[in-house]
């Protein structure tokens, strides 16, 4: 197995931009606001099996369902918008996902925020440019700083305190918004040039 140093941190760099766990530090708090529980080791590695499972079997596993990564990216995309909305409006649309001392680890943590469509059509795209090892790594990497980002929550938010985490939250979900209208404008724009 040969790799790259330089594919590695290239391919690092770019999903630390796509999954954006910084980016996603008001949702998380917000879920634990909501009563959720946040479970860091397991959402990160519920995350990393996502992640690995959909480099291997992805297009497949979409072909099956007669799905292609577009409309992947768009259903994602509609996903992350509502979040953004939650955020930036003070209102809660995922009423029964988040119940009082409900787990938030998979739904909406693992998957959309970590790994979410964009996470996954981006690791897809990866596959003609870097070895499989280089991309397997870098997920590994980002893995490594969701967790901690993760654990440090709770440190983040009282740092930060109250009305930091308010105009965090809202200006997280004016940059949610922009990044799922983003992505289903580029693959609603990749649909029409196809068909």
């Amino acid at each position: 197995m040969d790799f790259s140093v330089a594919g590695i941190l290239s391919v690092t760099l770019v999903l630390f931009s796509v999954i954006d766990i910084i980016g996603s530090i008001p949702i998380v708090i917000s879920l634990k606001e909501k009563g959720s529980l946040i479970e860091s080791g397991k959402a990160t590695l519920i995350s990393g099996v996502i992640m690995i499972a959909f480099l291997i079997f992805g297009e497949k596993l979409l072909g099956l369902f007669g799905v292609d990564l577009e409309s992947f990216a768009i259903a994602g995309g509609m996903i992350i918008f509502f979040i953004g909305i939650e955020m930036i409006m003070g209102i809660t649309l995922f009423r029964d996902q988040y119940a009082e001392g409900a787990k938030s680890t998979v739904m909406p943590l693992a998957f959309p925020l970590i790994a979410g469509a964009g996470t996954m059509t981006t690791i897809v795209s990866l596959k003609s440019e870097y070895a499989r090892i280089d991309i397997i790594v870098g997920i590994i990497v980002n893995l490594v700083f969701v967790y901690l980002i993760l654990r440090s929550s709770d440190w983040i938010q009282r740092k930060i305190g109250q009305g930091g985490m308010t105009l965090l939250r809202k200006v997280f979900g004016i940059i949610l918004l922009a990044i799922a209208i983003k992505l289903i404008k580029s693959n609603l724009n990749l649909e029409i040039i196809v068909h």
